[in-house]
């Protein structure tokens, strides 16, 4: 569990995201679950791509590269799209709906990754 900081814009994406690190957790996801809190994210390791099938709720979707850079913000991206993808991202933060506009997030931006206790 770690705090998201957009270094660039001196916001925060997320307080307490969580890490999909493995071939189930990335595989699942979100799935199942009824939603995100304002606060929460989940960052997905080694993809450049995500689904929303099966999914219940929107969500924002940051692609970023192996230098933490953002290559790619997906805004309000709604269930049963098939595939997002951005070729040059190496994982993916999955934010509640709205959080990276309020956080001003931008491709070019770089992140940080705070450990949390």
């Amino acid at each position: 569990m770690h705090r998201v900081v957009d270094r660039t814009r001196g916001s925060v994406l997320a307080e307490r995201c969580a890490v999909a690190d493995t071939f189930v957790s990335r595989g699942v996801g979100l799935i199942g679950r009824a939603g995100l809190a304002e606060g929460e994210a989940l960052r997905i390791t080694k993809t450049n791509a995500i689904t929303m099938l099966f999914m219940r709720f929107a969500i924002d979707a940051v692609f970023v590269d192996r230098d933490r850079r953002v290559v790619r913000v997906v805004e309000r991206l709604g269930p049963w799209v098939p595939a997002v993808l951005a070729p040059r991202a190496t994982e993916v933060i999955e934010l509640p709906a709205g959080a990276a506009a309020r956080a001003g997030a931008q491709a070019g931006d770089v992140l940080e990754y705070e450990p949390l206790g």
